[in-house]
């Protein structure tokens, strides 16, 4: 699958920029949460920054905000790649965590304005990831083409009259 992704390609600024400010976004997040002081594992949380959390969610915060800004540094498919994995693992998250939310399951001390904040945040990265990744410069296969070649008997030409 690699082999047919666009290398550096023109769009990569987007989704790296994108990436980058999401990852900021994390960080920042994070390291409000830890200015706070609240406790790592609680499930009730603290209000930072218009969002709960505990130290368990400022640390997921800070780690994931910095790999977004690492690939972003780095640049390239990378950069796209960790961009849809994140947004992936934050949808997922926002899915998980509104199950959990009001019981005692709840170790990320999320409430529904995280969870609606997952969603964005994640759906932005999965955006962002996903942009650009398929390029006029490299146009799909036709199928028509390849089932006509690739049938036995068969030449793609017309039959003989």
């Amino acid at each position: 699958m690699e082999e047919h992704l666009p290398l550096n390609s023109p769009l990569g600024g987007v989704y790296r920029v994108g990436g980058f400010v999401c990852g900021a976004i994390l960080v920042v997040f994070g390291a409000a949460g830890f200015l706070t002081g609240v406790e790592f594992f609680t499930i009730h949380g603290k209000s930072v920054l218009g969002l709960h959390s505990n130290g368990l969610l400022s640390l997921l915060s800070l780690v994931f905000g910095l790999v977004l800004i690492g690939a972003a540094a780095v640049a390239g498919n990378l950069a796209a790649t960790t961009n849809t994995v994140v947004g992936s693992i934050l949808l997922a998250s926002g899915l998980i965590n509104l199950a959990l939310i009001r019981t005692d399951a709840n170790f990320l001390a999320f409430r529904m304005n995280n969870v609606i904040f997952s969603f964005v945040v994640g759906l932005a990265l999965l955006s962002f990831g996903l942009y650009g990744r398929v390029s006029a410069a490299n146009p799909a296969p036709s199928r028509s083409k390849a089932s006509a070649s690739d049938s036995p008997g068969r030449s793609g030409a017309a039959p003989p009259m």
